[in-house]
């Protein structure tokens, strides 16, 4: 079944992080920043997949994301307005991103790492509305936790 949910998704590499907050909270930033940072290359590859509204369906245990037809290609940088970039017209997700959350925490709880979407289980990174976003994302991206 497909849903649609008012988020955010980047293809960042093989995996699209998918960005959930309420509105004002950096969604549409986060996405832009992650952009940015491939074309800066602190990361090999990032390419918006939807910007505000997205659909989201579970696929043989994975979760797939897809742009909202009429805003494909769309992101809102603030500033500047509604701008048009590149885009991929579906992507697996492999991080789910809470802006605003208030569960995020200095040294998070492991059950708040994960999350349930559409029955998919998936990596979470809860970040509360103080927090820089985009370096803490990208610490989560390409760090592992020192238990592993």
């Amino acid at each position: 079944m497909n849903t649609t949910i008012h988020a955010s998704a980047v293809l960042v590499g093989a995996k699209a992080v998918l960005i959930r907050g309420p509105a004002g909270s950096g969604k549409s930033r986060l996405a832009f920043e992650l952009i940015e940072a491939a074309r800066q290359g602190t990361l090999a590859f990032a390419r918006l997949v939807g910007d505000d509204r997205v659909h989201i369906e579970a696929h043989h245990g994975h979760l797939l994301v897809r742009p909202a037809p009429a805003l494909a290609g769309l992101l809102e940088v603030r500033g500047l307005g509604i701008r048009r970039v590149p885009h991929e017209p579906v992507a697996t997700v492999g991080l789910l991103v809470d802006l605003a959350a208030a569960d995020a925490a200095r040294l998070p709880d492991p059950d708040a790492l994960e999350s349930e979407l559409a029955g998919v289980t998936l990596p979470r990174l809860p970040i509360d509305s103080e927090q820089a976003l985009l370096p803490l994302v990208l610490g989560f991206l390409t760090t592992l936790p020192a238990g592993d």
